[in-house]
């Protein structure tokens, strides 16, 4: 049979360790661990053409293509929205192939040709597909239009070269402009406005006329 002036000291350490946990998060506010100082950059200088214009940097190797032409070129057509290449609208196309820019270093690309929305088409003379867009109304606030643009762009160009998808039937044939092959291969845009159909329509016009 237990002593019952063990029970009593049990108790009492039953309460001195209750009152110790309550004055944890109190005491322990000011121990949490402080980040680690960032060191000095390295500078790494990268050279590649963008809309026609050759450009050299000297930035710091851990810079993004995407913060490379918003922040140093201020190019700011090019949209950052998730930062997780999950939306879409930081999308341009280099050397030919649409491109996620905020997933991508920029001093991966020495040498390399980027096109933005800026290098597509001015005010005074569209590109097809932008005038496209603005016909059929294919976006409403337009903060994922630019990468909408350079995505629809680039996919177009991926039909004609017989790069097929998840959605092409006959893998021996062409590839077809239709409206699965559309909706599959901009799949990786995000419209949050839902235009989706709209933006089906604009591609489909441009296709249409490159055909």
């Amino acid at each position: 049979m237990p002593n019952p002036g063990d029970l009593e000291w049990n108790r009492r350490d039953l309460m001195v360790a209750a009152g110790t946990c309550a004055a944890l998060p109190v005491i322990g506010e000011g121990a949490y661990s402080q980040p680690t100082p960032v060191g000095t950059p390295v500078l790494n200088d990268v050279s590649f053409e963008v809309n026609g214009e050759q450009r050299t940097l000297a930035i710091d190797t851990r810079t993004t293509l995407l913060d490379a032409l918003r922040e140093h070129l201020h190019l700011t057509g090019t949209k950052k929205g998730c930062d997780h290449g999950q939306c879409g609208a930081c999308t341009v196309i280099v050397d030919g192939q649409r491109l996620n820019s905020c997933l991508t270093l920029a001093v991966m690309h020495q040498g390399s040709s980027v096109t933005t929305i800026e290098g597509l088409g001015t005010a005074d003379k569209l590109h097809p597909m932008q005038a496209a867009f603005i016909k059929h109304d294919g976006f409403q606030c337009g903060y994922c239009t630019p990468g909408q643009i350079c995505s629809g762009v680039a996919m177009l160009d991926e039909i004609k070269a017989g790069i097929p998808s998840h959605a092409t039937v006959d893998l021996t044939a062409a590839a077809a402009v239709t409206e699965a092959e559309i909706r599959e291969r901009m799949s990786g845009n995000i419209c949050r406005c839902g235009a989706y159909s709209n933006i089906v329509e604009a591609v489909t016009e441009v296709a249409g006329r490159q055909g």
